[in-house]
């Protein structure tokens, strides 16, 4: 059995958070419907290249789209037309959870927003992901992940400080807010569940739903966790350290005489392994360097020592050096470096993944990295054709016949 066997979830999101929560719980075990625009699909199919080339005559899929949707069926249906809205209230019937990610006020044209379909199924958990939440003066604005990662502050903490070559605010590389949201969304989903299912607040054996409310804005602050909580309590704007950390000191990357590695020597314990290993044992009784506060406050001081020292030997040879003195360090990976590595190789975080989209080739995938005693995550379906289980699913949950199914077909309803 799987952990969340017995689930439903319609997937009305698009491109990557409310899709992502998604996979999540069809990773988990729920039957995960995606529903998308007849013909069109979720916008991410076309956020390439590069696309996986199929055997069948449809669009290929990006690798954007292919990132977010596996251990999905895809369902094409228009909720504009009355017969579509018809069809997803009945799913919605089916169903015990619906993410979108609309802006907020869309659905509720269509009679899709959470009151009314709370009515047609009162236990249901309704997420809503959108940029800025269901209220506020930013609420109907639109945005995406790097407009996000400026105005929450994310950018101001990431890149390199002032004063250096290539100075300036950085936007992290992958989509992070996004990401991050999609993991708060998973979370949000199971609390719910969970409050539905134990019947709190409610009579015996009742099953009362909610309406979550996630802004991508709000997630991008609230992932800034420590730099600012540091903000909140002592009122310093945290400054850019580039690959620098914000806690003790050193901790961040350096160029040896062909690579970077990155280590961390936060504790006095580590710190004196470290000038061990790079044969600078009076380091830790100088006064500058004796304590975690005292590193941080000469902080430059320290690094351009520890600059200096790296830049004389190769990445090999010191990583060998630290990772013997019990030293946190590794080589600065790209990606074919980080999947050819032997712990994420022995961990099998690359799964081969089949059917669907992929057609009969299959796909690989990055292994969800949950791993359960009891109800391990075991199946791994390529994310679906767009519309490839329509007929499936209008047959088997709600019942239609094949030419019902073919009516709604020519009225370009699915």
């Amino acid at each position: 059995m799987k952990a969340l066997e017995g689930i439903r979830v319609l997937d009305l999101g698009r491109v990557l958070a409310a899709p992502l929560a998604a996979q999540m719980l069809g990773d988990l075990g729920a039957d995960v419907i995606k529903i998308e625009r007849p013909g069109v699909g979720d916008d991410s199919r076309a956020y390439g290249p590069p696309f996986l080339e199929t055997p069948d005559d449809g669009p290929d899929p990006a690798a954007f789209y292919l990132s977010c949707n596996r251990n999905k069926r895809s369902v094409t249906l228009d909720h504009s037309k009355p017969e579509g809205q018809k069809l997803l209230r009945r799913l919605v019937a089916e169903s015990d959870v619906l993410i979108e990610n609309f802006r907020p006020g869309v659905l509720a044209k269509y009679g899709l927003d959470y009151a009314p379909l709370a009515a047609v199924n009162p236990g249901l958990v309704y997420c809503s992901i959108t940029g800025f939440g269901q209220d506020g003066p930013y609420a109907g604005r639109p945005g995406y992940d790097g407009v996000f990662q400026a105005m929450s502050g994310m950018m101001s903490v990431s890149g390199l400080p002032d004063g250096v070559p290539g100075a300036g605010p950085m936007k992290v590389g992958v989509s992070m807010i996004d990401i991050l949201t999609g993991l708060y969304a998973g979370n949000a989903i199971l609390a719910a569940l969970h409050h539905r299912d134990a019947g709190a607040g409610a009579g015996a054996g009742a099953r009362v739903g909610q309406h979550i409310d996630l802004s991508l804005l709000d997630c991008g602050l609230a992932s800034l966790s420590h730099y600012a909580q540091s903000y909140l309590v002592s009122g310093q704007v945290p400054q850019r350290r580039g690959n620098g950390g914000y806690g003790g000191i050193p901790s961040q990357s350096f160029r040896c005489a062909d690579h970077d590695i990155f280590l961390v020597a936060a504790t006095d314990r580590q710190f004196a392994a470290l000038c061990r290993a790079l044969h600078r044992p009076g380091l830790p009784a100088d006064p500058r360097f004796a304590t975690v506060p005292a590193r941080i406050a000469h902080r430059g001081e320290l690094l351009a020592i520890l600059d200096a020292v790296f830049l004389t030997r190769p990445a090999a040879a010191w990583i060998a050096d630290l990772e013997a003195a019990d030293v946190p360090v590794s080589p600065v990976n790209t990606l074919p470096d980080a999947l050819a590595n032997p712990q994420l190789a022995h961990r099998a975080m690359r799964v081969r993944a089949g059917a669907g989209a992929a057609g009969d080739g299959g796909l690989d995938v990055l292994r969800n990295p949950i791993r359960f005693s009891a109800t391990p995550i075991e199946s791994y379906a390529a994310p679906p054709a767009l519309g490839g289980d329509t007929a499936d699913v209008l047959t088997d949950l709600l019942g239609l016949s094949p030419s019902e199914i073919a009516g709604l077909h020519d009225a370009k309803v699915i």
